[in-house]
């Protein structure tokens, strides 16, 4: 497999400090978004932690099978997890603090990904952007409940308001999604101070337009800070550019 990437975090227009992190580790194809709260940069402290934990635990080596990679994508972001939640009971400024965390890596022409909170993953195919996770928010729940559209679910007071992260507790339980990947497939990993700000058409619309990645990556950001920049935004996008046939190998990065 081959594929191109390209990434950044940006403060924002309101926010003073950036409790975002990212990591790409584009040797192994492995990518996080993660987005932290918890205030005197403990949000900071989280993410960080997240996205670094969960790229030293998920080392997938060849031959496992999807069952044994999912389960190491469960512990892996257990892990970090645990290792969070015990920093706010032995440090008193970092008690509230967590984080979002969606981890993608990439296998023989197929995706992993590990999430929880409300950082999304998208995958743009054939003129058509889906949105890969589900958000762990009070919105989201009540727009499964028939109780809001997702219209309101985006203009809602509480619409920044998660039901599960990482860290805020003793053990967390991600959800897991897996599927094939085509040559051409673009894919998004953003954190809600994107997805807040962008409708998924507007968001297509520039994924869709001419340029590099890095090209697209700034004007997804440039986007979100027009529209009043009221979160950090961190986007990362990855490219696949050939799918191999399933024989174990690991994927390789372009080189820009």
């Amino acid at each position: 497999m081959r594929f191109s990437c390209a990434a950044r975090t940006d403060v924002g227009v309101v926010r003073s400090g950036n409790e975002d992190t990212y990591l790409m580790a584009s040797d192994r194809g492995l990518f996080v978004v993660a987005d932290g709260m918890g205030g005197h940069a403990a949000g900071e402290v989280a993410s960080e932690m997240a996205a670094r934990l969960v790229a030293e635990r998920f080392a997938p080596v060849r031959g496992m099978s999807d069952d044994e990679l999912m389960a190491q994508m469960v512990g892996a972001i257990r892990a970090a997890n645990a290792a969070i939640f015990e920093r706010t009971l032995q440090e008193h400024d970092k008690r509230g603090m967590g984080t979002t965390a969606t981890a993608m890596a990439l296998l023989p022409r197929r995706y992993l990904i590990g999430h929880v909170g409300d950082s999304r993953a998208y995958i743009l195919r054939g003129g058509t952007l889906s949105q890969l996770t589900k958000d762990h928010s009070y919105v989201q729940e009540q727009v499964d409940a028939g109780r809001l559209s997702p219209e309101e679910a985006r203009v809602h007071p509480y619409a920044n308001v998660i039901t599960r992260c990482v860290g805020s507790s003793g053990d967390v339980v991600p959800d897991l999604y897996i599927g094939t990947l085509e040559p051409g497939d673009l894919i998004l990993l953003a954190s809600d101070g994107l997805t807040g700000m962008i409708e998924d058409a507007d968001m297509q619309a520039i994924l869709e337009g001419d340029g590099t990645l890095e090209d697209l990556v700034d004007r997804l950001i440039a986007e979100a800070n027009r529209r009043g920049g009221l979160d950090n935004i961190t986007v990362i996008l990855v490219r696949i550019e050939e799918v191999s046939p399933p024989t174990g190998e690991i994927p390789v990065a372009t080189p820009r």
